[in-house]
C-alpha cells in the first residue's frame, strides 16, 4: 500500500498525520508513506528527523481581502496544485490522507481528481477552512468532536473517530510522576500553557502559586514555556519569593516528561487545543480550560466548550483570567472531591483512546 499524508502549519495538524501514517505502516506490512507539506512551514523541520520521505508544494493561506496578496497568493495555490498532481502521478499512492492546514488544499485536491481515494481529519469542534471545502469533494471525513459534525455539509460521509493519542501518554501510570515531585497522597495540580507557555496563564499563576506555597495537601507543577520562565521567577522574587524554596511547587521551564505528569495529575490547568483534550480525556482528568484566545476562528473555545457541556471541564476565557480564579476553581475541586471525581468519569467518558485505530480501518475500508 502507498499512502500520502499531508498537514502543515501546527504541530496540531503535523502529529496526527504522522500518527496515521505510523498506524497504517504497523496495520499493513510493506506501506510506503509519503509526507507533503511546505519548505517553510513547521512539517519542513520536524518530518524530516522522523525518517519519513518528505517533499514540498508551494502554497500559503488566501488573505481575507481583496489585494495584491490575494493574488500572489492565489499564483502559488495554483503552482501547488499543479506540483500536488506532478507527485500523484510519480509517488501513485492507494490512498492520500490530509489532516488539516492550507497545503492540504492542493494535494487533497489532486488526489480527488486523480480519483484517488481520500479521507481528511479534523481536530477541532470547529472545523478549519480547508477541511469545511474540502470535505464537499473527499470521499471521508474524520473528526474528533461530535460537536463538528454539524459545520460539514455532507454529515453522512462524517464519523467521529477521536484524535490519536502518544502510546506513552496511555501507557503511563501515575506512580511515574513521583520523579516529578507529585504524590499519589496529594492533590496534584498540572499546569500547562502548551509547547511555547501561555504567558497570561503564567503571570495568573504568581498569585496561585503564593496562595499555594508550602501547603501540605497540595503539590504543583508549573510547566512556563522557555520565554516566560525567567519573567516568572522575576515576578515571584519581587513578591519576597524563592522559587527554590517553594517546597511544594515545582517550577519548569519545559516538560519532557509530560505523560508522566499527566499520569500523576488530579487537575489540569491548561489551554484547549484539540491534541490536549484528546490527551486529558483519554487519560480522564478533570480540567480548567483557558482558550488560546487568538486561535484561528477561536477553535479553541469551541473545544473548551465541547468538554464544559458534558461537565468534564471548567472554562476561563483569557479577557477574564485572573489568578484569584483560578484559585477559587482549584480549591473548589480541590474540597469536593465527589465533583472532582465526577469531573474525571466526564472526562475519560469523551476519550478516545482507539482514535488511531479508528482512523485505520476508516482507510482500510476505503481501499477495499
Amino acid at each position: 500500500m502507498k499512502v500520502i499524508v499531508s498537514g502543515g502549519g501546527t504541530g496540531g495538524h503535523i502529529y496526527p498525520a504522522l500518527a496515521i501514517a505510523k498506524g497504517l505502516q504497523e496495520a499493513e506490512a510493506g506501506t510506503e508513506v509519503l509526507y507533503v507539506g511546505t519548505a517553510k512551514g513547521l512539517e519542513a523541520g520536524i518530518v524530516p528527523q522522523t525518517g519519513v520521505p518528505f517533499r514540498t508544494v508551494t502554497v500559503e493561506g488566501l488573505p481575507r481581502k481583496i489585494g495584491v496578496r490575494l493574488f500572489s497568493s492565489l499564483l502559488k495555490v495554483t503552482k501547488g496544485f499543479f506540483q500536488a498532481m506532478q507527485i500523484m502521478d510519480e509517488f501513485r499512492p492507494d490512498i492520500v490522507i490530509g489532516t488539516g492546514g492550507y497545503v492540504c488544499g492542493p494535494v487533497v485536491l489532486a488526489a480527488v481528481l486523480k480519483k484517488i481515494p481520500t479521507l481528511i481529519h479534523e481536530q477541532n469542534a470547529f472545523p478549519g477552512i480547508t477541511n469545511k471545502l474540502l470535505a464537499r469533494l473527499v470521499n471521508v471525513v474524520a473528526t474528533t468532536f461530535p460537536e463538528s459534525v454539524k459545520f460539514f455539509k455532507n454529515p453522512g460521509k462524517v464519523v467521529v473517530t477521536g484524535l490519536p493519542v502518544r502510546p506513552e501518554i496511555l501507557n503511563a501510570r501515575p506512580e511515574d510522576g513521583t520523579d516529578l515531585g507529585f504524590a499519589p497522597d496529594r492533590f496534584n495540580v498540572l499546569v500547562v500553557g502548551g509547547s511555547r507557555g501561555a504567558r497570561s496563564i503564567n503571570l495568573a499563576m504568581v498569585e496561585v502559586l503564593e496562595h499555594f506555597r508550602n501547603h501540605a495537601g497540595v503539590r504543583l507543577l508549573l510547566v512556563t514555556g522557555e520565554s516566560g520562565y525567567h519573567e516568572l521567577n522575576d515576578r515571584l522574587k519581587l513578591r519576597g519569593l524563592d522559587p527554590a524554596k517553594l517546597n511544594n511547587i515545582i517550577i519548569r521551564p519545559y516538560l519532557h516528561n509530560m505523560p508522566a505528569a499527566l499520569a500523576a495529575a488530579n487537575l489540569i490547568v491548561c489551554r484547549a487545543g484539540a491534541t490536549t483534550i484528546a490527551e486529558i480525556t483519554a487519560k480522564g482528568i478533570p480540567s480548567i480550560l483557558i482558550p488560546y484566545p487568538y486561535a484561528a476562528e477561536n477553535h479553541q473555545e469551541y473545544n473548551a466548550r465541547a468538554l464544559v457541556d458534558k461537565g468534564a471541564a471548567v472554562m476561563i476565557k483569557d479577557a477574564e483570567l485572573t489568578g484569584r480564579k483560578i484559585i477559587e476553581n482549584v480549591e473548589l475541586l480541590r474540597q469536593d472531591i465527589q465533583l472532582l471525581h465526577k469531573m474525571a468519569e466526564k472526562s475519560k467518558a469523551l476519550g478516545r483512546p482507539d482514535a488511531l485505530q479508528n482512523i485505520v480501518k476508516l482507510a482500510q475500508n476505503l481501499l477495499k
